[in-house]
């Protein structure tokens, strides 16, 4: 395998997250903090399922079977299982035997014989590194708050948009984003990304007290501090609380300090938009669609058909198809004409044809548009 300084970001970047909870989870068992230990592992799980194995399947899928980026990819995760599996072996003894047994088999005698007997896990900290950290752990909060404002707005993950704003409270990882566009564009199924530094253009703030628990706090005030909390910018009072975590205001000579629980910033979008807001930056997407928008959407979900019925015909996913398609409906033809080519790319098609045939294995799917017949036969070439 190749070395740490060799490979791509993303494996760096896991193998980063892997020493650090190493030193996290060993730093808190040995404050008896074992139920803090979990937390760790769990976020490292969330991370290596949810962003590494998933952002890495083109490399896993690849067919030059000996390429350096490949066996990177095999490699790394299997570090990380190896690892993690030292790791949770006080938490789930017996678990962890049996993933350890499944990953060891074909090694022989080169490795011990059972989890426990192996040493526990030693951090490398040369291998951490937090800046990376911190820009991965960036964009991620922003496709997962653009899936968030998706779901908001019921926009199918597979309809693509035309872009996303992204506001960022700190510009600090501005240009590290800006060189990773690709992912976001992938992430969030959009074509272009911009970044902004006010929300306001996109979004509005609607600022909305705690009555039940400002009410005994502050008595009689309470009227004239809730009528100077809906003066306030919700941007800037929102911007306070995330920096700060309180906000101080002065009513009839009393000053008020307010905090999360005792105010809510609401944040909506304005017409054409949809938006979600995290820790570090606003995400906004434009929810507009055009006809060759739609018409894309469409053809994303015949390929999700398509490789549903790929499944149910326990067709390997190395298999290369001829496959039929027939409908009455003219959008879905339509789409599928100017998406072929991407269509027959997705799913291994080697051939695409419209004709309606005659057989009991073939799948009648329905769209929005109306109904699509697929059928498909594995090729011999």
């Amino acid at each position: 395998f190749r070395p740490y300084s060799s490979r791509s970001e993303l494996d760096r970047w896991v193998l980063s997250e892997l020493n650090a909870i190493v030193a996290a989870v060993t730093q808190k068992m040995d404050a008896y903090d074992n139920y803090g230990a979990c937390g760790q592992i769990l976020s490292f799980l969330d991370g290596l399922s949810n962003w590494y194995v998933r952002r890495s399947r083109d490399r896993f899928w690849s067919s030059e079977k000996s390429s350096p980026e490949k066996l990177d990819a095999y490699w790394t995760l299997y570090e990380c299982l190896l690892t993690l599996t030292k790791v949770i072996a006080p938490f789930v003894p017996f678990v962890s035997e049996k993933i350890w047994q499944n990953l060891t088999s074909g090694l022989g005698g080169s490795v011990c014989k059972s989890v426990h007997l192996a040493d526990y896990p030693v951090a490398q900290y040369a291998v951490v590194d937090a800046t990376l950290s911190k820009q991965m752990e960036l964009i991620r909060e922003i496709a997962s708050l653009g899936r968030a404002a998706r779901m908001e707005a019921k926009l199918k993950v597979r309809q693509p948009l035309a872009g996303v704003t992204v506001v960022l409270n700190s510009d600090a990882h501005r240009d590290w984003l800006l060189a990773h566009d690709s992912i976001l564009k992938e992430e969030l199924n959009v074509k272009a990304v911009t970044y902004e530094t006010q929300a306001e253009k996109y979004v509005s703030y609607d600022v909305l007290p705690n009555l039940k628990l400002l009410g005994p706090r502050v008595g009689k005030i309470l009227p004239k501090l809730k009528q100077h909390l809906q003066s306030c910018s919700g941007a800037e009072l929102l911007q306070k609380l995330t920096t700060t975590g309180s906000v101080a205001i002065c009513i009839d000579s009393q000053d008020v300090v307010l905090t999360e629980e005792d105010i809510l910033v609401k944040l909506s979008p304005k017409a054409g938009w949809a938006a979600a807001q995290g820790q570090n930056c606003v995400v906004v997407l434009s929810t507009e669609l055009t006809h060759e928008l739609i018409q894309e959407g469409i053809g994303r979900d015949v390929i999700r058909l398509i490789q549903d019925y790929r499944k149910q015909r326990e067709l390997e996913f190395s298999d290369r198809i001829r496959l039929f398609l027939w409908t009455e409906s003219d959008a879905i033809r339509s789409a599928v004409d100017v998406m072929q080519e991407t269509i027959c790319s997705e799913t291994l098609a080697l051939s695409l044809e419209w004709r309606k045939v005659d057989s009991s294995v073939k799948t009648l799917q329905e769209l929005d548009q109306g109904g699509l017949e697929i059928f498909l036969e594995k090729s011999s070439d």
